[in-house]
């Protein structure tokens, strides 16, 4: 979808900021999101503890994209890079729990899902592109690799080559070590930990969580 760009300008104020994030949070919603709300670039939690679980026990992704540890981005550089940021968009998709799950039987709900946030991120970040904040970036949930292209052999960049999903890839929150729990929890919001062990039947629903800071 064509967007209208709008000309750059460093004496935006507070309203124009403010009106541009209410836009966003509308846009995440209309897309598909359950829930979205603004929060403080210096509130996003990012610690290298985040990281040290794609590796204990080891994630079937650890190393297989360009996106996940430890071709990423480190925790501490996304955490200086963080600092010169003010507002972020954060949201959240919620899914029956048994969706959450990782049964042969819901696999094909679980990667829509997965996808449905990666299409959410982008849009919004393109949009705040083309509103002037240029330097917006996003976030989403699970690996691209296993998303986007789990009908490849390779990672397409891993080998040298142009992304397959240039626009629509991107790390997952936690790939880059921010803590999805403790921040959804810490806007009020209900999320549960869902293990291949997990009693589905004893928890409400499932959460992925997506975030776009914008400036």
């Amino acid at each position: 979808m064509e967007k209208v760009s709008q000309k750059v300008t460093f004496d935006m104020n507070e309203a124009q900021y403010q009106t541009d994030l209410e836009k966003y949070k509308e846009m995440a919603i209309q897309l598909g999101a359950s829930k979205a709300t603004i929060v403080d670039a210096s509130d996003i939690p990012i610690e290298e503890r985040v990281t040290l679980k794609c590796q204990v026990p080891r994630c079937i992704s650890y190393g297989v994209s360009a996106h996940c540890p430890p071709n990423t981005l480190k925790p501490s550089e996304l955490r200086d890079i963080v600092k010169d940021y003010h507002k972020a968009i954060l949201f959240i998709k919620d899914l029956p729990s048994r969706i959450m799950g990782i049964s042969a039987d819901t696999l094909d709900d679980l990667m829509t899902a997965y996808r449905d946030i990666y299409d959410i991120v982008s849009e919004l970040e393109s949009q705040a592109f083309y509103d002037g904040h240029y330097l917006a970036v996003g976030f989403a949930a699970g690996s691209c690799r296993h998303t986007l292209c789990l009908a490849h052999a390779t990672c397409a960049a891993l080998e040298g080559n142009s992304c397959r999903h240039y626009f629509r890839s991107r790390p997952s929150m936690e790939a880059v070590g921010i803590n999805v729990f403790k921040m959804v929890a810490s806007v009020g919001w209900e999320i549960y930990p869902i293990g291949t062990d997990a009693q589905l039947e004893h928890i409400p629903k499932g959460t992925m969580a997506g975030i776009v800071i914008v400036y």
